[in-house]
């Protein structure tokens, strides 16, 4: 039997290291589900690396919390679904608090909380609900520490350097946490243009639905052909 602590600090570990490739996601899931006995601590764990962690590390949480899920509902271990549905609000407060300084997170608590509706593990009052909550949080433009410094502000008043990373009791991300989210979410957009280009293996569902959207061949059609058959000929 494995040792709680050791199971534990691997999976903290796992989450304070995702990134936006759906492999950390899924690494870490496959973790939580293979110690699934241990599942109320792991579920702990989840909760209070959303409380520990830089804004940029939450939004990667969140996105793994619907893997999880989806894979939990899969192999039928629904109880890491049960618990994530009673703390959803706290999850939501956590990724994008309602002081703003996660007002960059919004977005993406959106995007999960549609995906974990499709997937029924939400349902749509509960993510209406958050919704409402979320409009009033959505003040990226807005929010001081997503605002640009001032530079001749800062050298007629050299002691507010020392409170830069700090406005109004919300710390602003540094350059590092900002370069490194602009690439996550990159990624995770590379991702989502590949799967709505994506062609499933449905058989010939794909040219099924081409073949509907064709109009039937009319009568313009047959002497545009022989226009061009014409054409062609005269080249020749």
């Amino acid at each position: 039997m494995a040792d709680p602590f050791e199971v534990r600090m691997r999976f903290t570990s796992q989450l304070q290291h995702l990134n936006a490739s759906v492999n950390s996601s899924q690494k870490a899931a496959h973790y939580a589900l293979k110690y699934r006995d241990m599942d109320e601590d792991l579920h702990s764990c989840i909760l209070e690396q959303l409380e520990r962690n830089s804004m940029n590390n939450r939004a990667n949480i969140m996105y793994f919390i619907e893997h999880l899920c989806d894979m939990a509902q899969r192999e039928n271990h629904l109880n890491f679904v049960r618990m994530m549905q009673k703390d959803i609000l706290m999850v939501v407060d956590a990724v994008a608090p309602s002081d703003g300084s996660g007002a960059a997170n919004v977005k993406v608590v959106r995007r999960v909380l549609q995906g974990l509706q499709q997937k029924q593990v939400l349902q749509p009052d509960t993510v209406t609900e958050i919704e409402g909550c979320l409009k009033e949080r959505d003040t990226v433009a807005e929010h001081p520490a997503l605002s640009p410094i001032d530079a001749n502000a800062q050298r007629e008043h050299p002691q507010s350097q020392m409170s830069a990373a700090k406005i109004n009791g919300v710390s602003r991300p540094d350059k590092r946490q900002i370069e490194q989210r602009i690439e996550e979410d990159r990624e995770r957009h590379k991702r989502l243009r590949e799967s709505i280009w994506a062609i499933g293996d449905e058989g010939d569902q794909e040219f099924e639905r081409l073949w509907d959207e064709v109009s039937d061949i009319g009568e313009d059609d047959y002497i545009a052909a022989e226009e061009d058959a014409l054409e062609r000929q005269q080249a020749f």
